[in-house]
């Protein structure tokens, strides 16, 4: 073996005495870190730590130590922990771990030995998994799941139903999402009043991620408010209800958004008549490796200074009175006035079939007309022109018309009314032949249509009443 190769194998053995080094030296207690009579030894979160000190140590002997040697304690851990059996032989587990000398793999299972993560039957030559090793591979599972974006909210909302599919709902699971909720609307709010599009940007992103996790987690959050409220459990149904709070808020950022985009956008300026934005500018920067080099060229000419004597700065000056100059122009006067050609100025107005009916019916309301027929009124010139006129019977007695000025106002507040029938049939005109009847009824003084006799609903006949029955004669 070189010498290399020696000094490879005793490093293991240092890192391990290294640290029975620094676990046999005498360490503070816990409590020996808070003030005198400040120690929350009635908090609940302390019972639960010192519950739970079993696995606290677990992890302190996985993690304690070189960065090297405490992933190599976690990966044989892992792969012990996936090995579909519950008995390992060491023939086993060597050909397994053949990728590993004998002193690391000896190394590393000496530590989990001690840690109580793996139990050695000397009688059967085997090791066993213990159940502190069976929940300690709970809390290490994340560690094995690709990192992918919002892992942290989507780890707590998975905690937290699965707990409450299980039975198993704390209140501190709750707490932490609620927590967890309340970081990321400041850090929405915060981009939303930075005002940079960028930043707006990718912030919208995550935002409709972490909106797609919290709406399925929705259904979650209502059965566990039922079911607080079945077994009478009011801490659970109040952190539930301010967890749907802390939702709610969140969810009514997205209109926020919207605006700060749409603020963005409005601010956005086109460089020319070339399309390009000033977003893509920054865009492009900002995928520009070295914007020094962009310099590079630009300043490659230096300033040469240049030296004057007082006589030739003399001699220029001289050079500079005695030189013909241009004469300045004169003022020339403004040319005469033109007479403007004549010509004729088109102003838009209504069409005359508007004016044309106004017409008609003023002239019917003047000779003291009752119901008309709408034939004369519609029919006449063209298919179209007739189509508008009737178009505009609506407008009579138009509420909203009423008030404009103008000649559809004029119109609105004309004394007809249009009443069409169900009724179709023939008609003498030269483009339309077929159409539905109606009359155009009067308005008296007081707003009341006035329908001629042949107009009047029937009224139905009344029972004759019996004629009286002559008294009896007494």
């Amino acid at each position: 073996m070189t010498d290399s190769q020696t000094r490879a194998a005793a490093l293991p053995e240092q890192d391990a005495a290294a640290e029975r080094f620094e676990d046999a030296a005498e360490a503070p207690r816990f409590e020996d870190y808070f003030r005198e009579g400040a120690v929350p030894g009635e908090a609940l979160l302390w019972w639960q730590l010192e519950r739970n000190e079993p696995l606290i140590q677990a992890m302190r002997a996985l993690f304690h130590g070189p960065a090297a040697l405490v992933r190599l304690r976690l990966w044989v851990f892992m792969e012990l922990m996936a090995l579909p059996e519950s008995r390992l032989p060491r023939d086993t587990l060597n050909r397994h771990f053949h990728a590993l000398r004998d002193e690391a793999l000896e190394l590393v299972l000496k530590r989990l030995r001690e840690a109580q993560l793996l139990a050695w039957d000397g009688s059967n030559q085997q090791y066993t998994i213990t159940p502190l090793a069976q929940q300690l591979v709970g809390l290490l599972s994340p560690l094995t799941v690709a990192g992918e974006q919002d892992a942290d909210l989507a780890a707590l909302l998975a905690n937290v139903a699965g707990a409450h599919q299980l039975g198993t709902l704390d209140p501190a699971q709750l707490h932490h999402l609620q927590a967890q909720l309340a970081r990321l609307y400041d850090e929405f709010a915060d981009a939303i009043a930075s005002g940079s599009e960028f930043h707006l940007r990718r912030a919208r992103q995550r935002f409709e991620r972490a909106l797609g996790l919290v709406e399925r987690a929705s259904e979650a959050l209502s059965a566990i408010i039922e079911q607080a409220q079945a077994d009478g459990n009011a801490r659970l149904e109040r952190l539930a209800r301010e967890l749907g709070l802390a939702q709610a808020r969140l969810l009514a950022m997205a209109s926020q958004f919207n605006r700060a985009l749409q603020q963005v956008d409005r601010q956005r300026v086109t460089l020319g008549s070339t399309g390009i934005t000033t977003t893509d500018v920054r865009r492009w920067l900002q995928n520009v490796p070295f914007l020094e080099n962009l310099s590079l060229g630009a300043l490659s000419r230096p300033v040469l200074p240049v030296m004057v004597a007082q006589h030739e700065l003399l001699d220029t000056c001289e050079a500079e009175f005695e030189r013909d100059r241009p004469k300045p122009p004169t003022p020339e006067p403004l040319p005469a006035g033109l007479v403007a050609p004549e010509g004729q100025l088109a102003v838009m107005s209504l069409p005359e079939d508007l004016a044309g009916m106004q017409t008609l019916l003023g002239v019917w309301q003047s000779e003291g007309r009752g119901a008309q027929d709408l034939t004369p009124a519609v029919l006449g010139g063209s298919y179209a022109r007739a189509a508008y006129r009737a178009q505009l019977l609506p407008l009579l007695g138009d509420p909203q018309a009423q008030h404009l000025q103008g000649a559809t106002g004029d119109m609105a507040r004309q004394p007809w009314r249009v009443r069409w029938s169900v009724e179709q049939g023939e008609v003498e005109d030269e483009f339309v032949k077929w159409m539905s009847r109606g009359h155009l009824l009067p308005v008296d003084e007081e707003g009341r249509v006035v329908l001629p006799p042949e107009l009047q609903p029937e009224q139905p006949p009344t029972e004759p009443q019996a004629a009286p029955s002559p008294a009896s004669e007494s």
